[in-house]
């Protein structure tokens, strides 16, 4: 639907009629940028695209765009919510952050690491495709620690989706509260009544990140756990 053309309404994108007779004209650029509203005298130098794909220009008066017709717009509206802009831009910022910062996840925890929880993390673990490894250090040597590190650094990178913890019975506080409290990862832990008020049953589907007690378990996430093909 074509309407009437007006010097302000001059931008870049618009298909206009009447600028060339040879047809519908893409403006590409005008000089000067700003136009007075109410200055009767205006002269604007327009650049556009002539139907063939040749570039011209031609002076326009506030007479001359009488005879012009707005017959499409494709210009660029920057009107977006600038909150929501920011949002998407710092959301893909951390998505790709870890091309630019190999230790995303220490730099965003929490935590102090070790010489030797970086070694076996960001040397051993990460690198290796597909992840096979046992963590069998000594007591205190900051397992959880070292835990916490791959499953941050896997989430940033997009390889984790799906995250379930097994741990002994009197450990599963623990790791909740260490993953939450050092890393901003939140687990839930797993009961008898897990996922019972949602339409299914199976916490699997329901929860991405869960931890389990290995004494009380075992059979009930060994038959969840194969019913569940997004695991």
């Amino acid at each position: 639907m074509s309407k009437p053309f007006i010097l302000e309404h001059l931008k870049p994108g618009l298909i206009v009629e009447g600028l060339s007779p040879d047809g519908p004209s893409e403006i590409i650029n005008f000089s000067p940028s700003v136009i007075e509203k109410n200055d009767v005298s205006a002269v604007v130098t327009v650049y556009f695209k002539a139907p063939n794909g040749t570039l011209k220009e031609k002076i326009l008066t506030r007479a001359d765009g009488t005879g012009m017709k707005i017959i499409k717009d494709f210009s660029i509206v920057f009107d977006a919510n600038p909150e929501l802009l920011r949002l998407a831009i710092e959301a893909n910022r951390i998505k790709l952050a870890h091309h630019f910062d190999p230790y995303l996840a220490i730099n965003t925890s929490r935590i102090d690491a070790y010489p030797h929880q970086i070694t076996a993390v960001y040397e051993k673990m990460l690198p290796k495709h597909p992840l096979r490894f046992l963590l069998a250090d000594d007591p205190g040597a900051g397992k959880t620690i070292m835990c916490g590190l791959l499953i941050k650094e896997l989430i940033a990178r997009g390889d984790l989706e799906r995250c379930l913890i097994v741990a002994p019975g009197i450990l599963v506080e623990q790791w909740q509260d260490e993953l939450s409290e050092k890393f901003n990862l939140e687990f839930d832990i797993l009961t008898p009544d897990t996922g019972k008020s949602k339409r299914s049953s199976n916490p699997f589907q329901n929860q991405t990140h869960l931890i389990a007690r290995l004494d009380v378990s075992s059979k009930k996430v060994a038959t969840v756990f194969h019913q569940s093909a997004d695991w």
